[in-house]
């Protein structure tokens, strides 16, 4: 089986990235974004995904930390996309109830390369550490896009944000962890139109 992994360099006058992917991987990472609390997320995504997750990010943070946690969605879910290749074989799609502490989120994936993304839930604050809540959102949707993914997430009760937010990253993982498994079943792709 070839590695299912990918490096993903991208920069641009706000942001300056490089990220490697290894689907197959342990769940071990190395995290430098400049945002402490996004790297706690992104670790959590990687350790319940069981991926291998390194990420360096030089932004402009001196404004916020929108372009940085956005342009960061948009490397991951090309380095999803490149690394599930031709999905031959892939259970395409994942799903993930996952309770924390008072929070139960939801998170549904379908590897289908059409993008798509749906999110319904408000975050009590307007911060954790020196992540703005409103950028949640801006990250999985550029995921979901790049990577070419229909990705559903709903936060189904909770009223700690920091637990919501982490709540969807660890969902995140695990869907993605189920859609990325290789099926011996499967021979081709997932697909009646014989291609996704």
């Amino acid at each position: 089986m070839a590695e299912r992994k990918a490096h993903v360099n991208r920069k641009t006058k706000e942001t300056d990235i490089k990220l490697t992917l290894h689907l197959d991987g342990g769940g071990q990472t190395q995290l430098d974004t400049g945002i402490g609390f996004f790297d706690h997320m992104l670790d959590g995504f990687a350790r319940h995904g069981f991926f291998d997750l390194t990420v360096n990010i030089t932004g402009d943070l001196i404004v916020d930390g929108h372009h940085t946690v956005e342009d960061c969605g948009i490397v991951l879910g090309n380095a999803i996309r490149r690394a599930v290749g031709d999905k031959r074989g892939l259970r395409r799609y994942g799903s993930c109830i996952l309770p924390m502490d008072e929070t139960l989120v939801l998170c549904a994936i379908d590897l289908s390369g059409r993008p798509y993304f749906a999110f319904e839930g408000e975050f009590p604050t307007e911060r954790v550490g020196y992540l703005d809540t409103e950028l949640v959102r801006e990250f999985f949707y550029a995921v979901s896009y790049s990577a070419g993914m229909n990705l559903h997430m709903k936060i189904l009760s909770g009223k700690n944000s920091h637990h919501m937010i982490e709540g969807l990253f660890k969902a995140f993982g695990r869907a993605l962890d189920e859609a990325t498994q290789l099926d011996g079943r499967i021979t081709d792709v997932l697909s009646t139109k014989g291609s996704l």
